[in-house]
């Protein structure tokens, strides 16, 4: 298989009209009076191209839109790409994120070698400089990402590596973005190899490779450990649930655990978290099984667990203070005369039973016992993240991720860390309400609710198996990919969840 794009990122003090570069991107607000500092210097060593380009209206500054002015003798730049930023007022951290994803995205399709950024230089003494740094590094690989390594033959030629720089002619300003860009650079890469392992198909990704991939990071880690509970090992805990959902598949479940210790002690005001991801690495629904339109798709059904793998990562190597147990419970949910049916009653980890209605609501079956080994293990928070309902997509669109939980400070701190990270979320309601819909009459509980509130009544169901633990549930269906390019990235998988439960983590251990 090719390589992915190889990103350089780092720091440079150098003067922004002698920076000698393939492409430098700057930023322009929608509703700027004049050009800023940086830009004003470059047009006029353009002479005056930048002006005379907003002049004729082929650039406005909106979000999302960018312009390029070819570069001459006067500056070190062959080329100059405008971003637009919107409204000064508007402008989060995201701006940046993304104004730099759209930069890298633009190198990348035009092949440029070297991308220099001086996009913060924008917004002035508005953000921290290592959260501006931050937000650059994390957009840098965000944007340069492609997804092709099964393309054997292809005419875009493209490179297999880009070299970025953050650039600014003053020393102090440089040392204070690196701080940031450090940080930004290990979440970048951790986002990047998460959305290669999801776009996998599944005869290249199954359980047993999830399980391989988390050994060997774990192996590069000394704070990280790695146990896997293979089909007989599940069977000897009951864990049933887990077991249900792979019963179909040759390629059989297994349940992944990666455990995160700090190299200096923690405070014991520092909670334990255990995150639990999803990772169905096909759902055909099995023998409820999906319409054909779109069923490709269904090799995103991992993008929970490789979410919580590649955070355990990037938690690794950030050295972060804070003890996290992440739990992945994978299968391949497929047809076959092994398969658990519709109609079969389950006795789960915790002993529930569980009347299976549809054996398309197969993530809460996978969930609940890695959810009650969580509870077992004594984490103080549990956090699930899961591709778990289309009705959350219903709801939602493709836009946040829902949101649900049993504390409201821990609602609160993840919406914080959506704002920080720029994944967004929206709370929803998962109360008794919603649980009442998922009692059996023949079992405990039964895997679907009615027509209606289906993401909330999911999340009820996984809700009977935290205890008294604290508890959010991420409903990322609907955010979990592009269905076509965008300014920012290409189509496939987004890897969302790393920068969110990373940045959750970091807040959470003081970082």
């Amino acid at each position: 298989m090719k390589e992915i794009i190889d990103v350089k990122l780092r720091i440079r003090t150098v003067d922004f009209s002698k920076c000698k570069t393939d492409l430098l991107a700057v930023g322009h607000f929608s509703d700027a009076k004049g050009l800023d500092k940086v830009n004003a210097e470059l047009n006029r060593k353009l002479d005056g191209a930048i002006e005379r380009l907003i002049e004729l209206g082929d650039f406005d500054g909106k979000d999302g839109t960018s312009a390029i002015v070819y570069g001459n003798a006067n500056i070190g730049a062959k080329r100059v790409l405008l971003l637009g930023l919107g409204e000064k007022k508007k402008a989060t951290l995201d701006t940046i994120r993304k104004a730099t994803a759209n930069a890298a995205n633009k190198a990348v399709s035009m092949k440029a070698e070297i991308l220099s950024l001086a996009l913060h230089r924008a917004f002035g003494g508005r953000f921290d400089p290592g959260a501006m740094g931050q937000a650059c590094a994390e957009g840098t690989y965000f944007g340069s990402f492609r997804y092709d390594e099964f393309v054997t033959e292809s005419d875009d030629g493209r490179l297999g590596q880009l070299s970025v720089e953050v650039i600014d002619p003053d020393s102090a300003k440089t040392r204070k973005l690196n701080k940031g860009i450090v940080i930004g650079i290990v979440i970048g890469r951790a986002q990047s190899y998460a959305r290669t392992l999801m776009n996998r198909p599944a005869n290249v990704v199954n359980p047993v490779e999830i399980a391989a991939a988390a050994k060997k990071i774990a192996r590069g880690c000394k704070s990280l450990s790695c146990t896997v509970f293979d089909e007989k090992q599940l069977a000897a805990k009951g864990m049933g649930g887990i077991l249900a959902v792979g019963s179909g598949s040759q390629n059989k479940p297994r349940l992944i655990v990666l455990k995160y210790t700090p190299a200096s002690q923690v405070s014991p005001k520092v909670p334990t978290v255990g995150l639990v991801g999803k990772a169905i690495t096909f759902d055909s629904g099995g023998i409820s099984i999906k319409p054909a339109h779109n069923m490709d798709q269904m090799k995103l059904d991992k993008t929970g667990g490789i979410a919580v793998l590649c955070t355990m990562k990037a938690v690794a190597e950030l050295g972060l203070g804070v003890r996290v147990l992440g739990l992945i419970p994978s299968a391949e949910n497929l047809p076959s005369g092994t398969s658990y049916r519709p109609g079969d009653i389950i006795t789960t980890f915790s002993k529930k039973t569980v009347e299976v209605q549809n054996t398309d609501a197969e993530g809460r079956m996978v969930m609940c016992d890695a959810l009650h080994y969580a509870d077992k293990e004594k984490c103080d928070i549990i956090i699930d993240i899961a591709t778990l309902t289309g009705a959350c997509k219903v709801a939602l669109g493709s836009y946040m991720a829902g949101l649900m939980g049993n504390d409201d400070n821990l609602i609160k701190q993840l919406q914080k860390a959506a704002e920080t990270s720029g994944e967004k979320v929206w709370p929803m309601p998962s109360g008794e309400e919603y649980a009442k819909e998922m009692k059996s009459k023949i079992a405990d509980l039964k895997n679907i609710g009615s027509k209606w509130g289906g993401a909330c009544t999911a999340a009820a169901f996984l809700r009977q198996f935290v205890g008294e633990r604290k508890w959010a549930h991420l409903d990322i269906a609907g955010v979990e990919m592009f269905e076509k390019a965008t300014e920012i990235c290409t189509e496939g998988s987004s890897g969302f969840g790393v920068r969110l439960l990373t940045s959750y983590l970091m807040s959470l251990a003081g970082k």
